[in-house]
């Protein structure tokens, strides 16, 4: 069993990891209507989707959310949604940020269905192996 004190310090890294992917998530969508500079708003925009980007990675990294970003109905969810989010906001936007937002939304379906792909060959590698071995010929 952990401590007392361990499960403390574990649970305020965890709110701050996640305070930290909410803000920057927060600080990249809403540069634009904050920020009247141009300067500002990119180095906020860019910033806060840098922080977002490396607080999201390290959630991942969490066994009970990789094993829930694993799943095939939340890889399928993701690869759906992300899909059709890709083609909404390359319809509705204009200029650099349709080809921007529809590219990196399409580029996390990409990445979902890459991972739909893999766990798909997982069972059957694994079972050429388990044969493979224990053949009598060998």
């Amino acid at each position: 069993m952990h401590s007392f004190l361990a499960r403390v310090k574990s649970f305020f890294a965890n709110l701050f990891l996640w305070a930290f992917f909410v803000a920057g998530l927060v600080m990249s969508g809403a540069a634009k209507q904050v920020l009247d500079g141009s300067t500002e708003q990119s180095i906020a925009t860019y910033g806060g989707g840098a922080v977002a980007l490396i607080a999201g990675s390290q959630i991942a990294r969490k066994p009970k959310i990789k094993a829930f970003l694993g799943r095939p109905g939340t890889l399928w969810f993701l690869f759906l949604f992300n899909a059709a989010a890709a083609a909404g906001m390359y319809t509705a936007m204009d200029g650099v940020d349709r080809y921007v937002g529809s590219g990196m939304m399409g580029l996390v379906s990409l990445g979902a269905l890459g991972g739909l792909i893999a766990s798909r060959r997982k069972p059957q590698v694994a079972a050429a192996q388990h044969t493979e071995h224990d053949s009598p010929w060998s």
